[in-house]
């Protein structure tokens, strides 16, 4: 009997964990939130690096106020190496049919959705927006297929997110509680990787 080929795996709301061989300057020691999975591709943002901005910093350069103090002295991410020039905002998603929508916001899971346009900008500027954001400089994207070569090249290992352990950790902790998140010690990866 012929087998059925396996559907690709929707990694949507999962973190990929750079291994500890990934020797990649941007990538190496990474962790991605995944925005979007599908059989046309990937999007996501590195979650553990940062720019050397911090909100304040980033809303000063955009001439613009921040009245929302608790987001002030977080870092911004170094989402990725595509479109560096513009901003992403991880975020809350409306709770309510009836909350706010923004022009170009990509819906993801566990309540989350990430917004590429400036209005979301505009309303944490403002004192509003969504309670809870991070804030990233260029995205992370890949090809059809090209995310499953990595995977299958063991490049990265997954786990599904916590929307708590986004927003609650800081970034330079994000790596380590990855593999914490996997019950994974990355130094046994590291001293068993290549044995057979």
């Amino acid at each position: 009997m012929p087998s059925t080929p396996m559907p690709p795996t929707n990694l949507t709301g999962h973190l990929l964990i750079a291994t500890p061989g990934l020797e990649d300057d941007l990538f190496g020691g990474s962790v991605v939130y995944l925005c979007e999975h599908n059989d046309k591709g990937a999007l996501g943002l590195i979650v553990n690096k940062t720019t050397d901005l911090n909100v304040r910093h980033l809303f000063s350069r955009l001439e613009l106020s921040l009245a929302r103090n608790d987001l002030a002295d977080l870092p911004v991410l170094m989402g990725g190496p595509v479109h560096q020039d513009r901003g992403f905002v991880l975020h809350e998603a409306p709770l309510h049919e009836e909350g706010k929508r923004y022009a170009s916001t990509l819906p993801i899971i566990q309540g989350l959705a990430m917004t590429s346009s400036k209005d979301v900008i505009d309303d944490l500027s403002h004192g509003a927006g969504p309670r809870k954001a991070l804030m990233a400089l260029g995205c992370s994207s890949w090809d059809e297929g090209q995310l499953e070569s990595e995977l299958a090249a063991n490049a990265w290992l997954t786990v599904q997110a916590d929307a708590d352990w986004l927003f609650n950790l800081h970034p330079n902790q994000r790596y380590a509680k990855a593999f914490e998140l996997l019950g994974v010690d990355p130094l046994r990866l590291v001293a068993t990787a290549g044995h057979a």
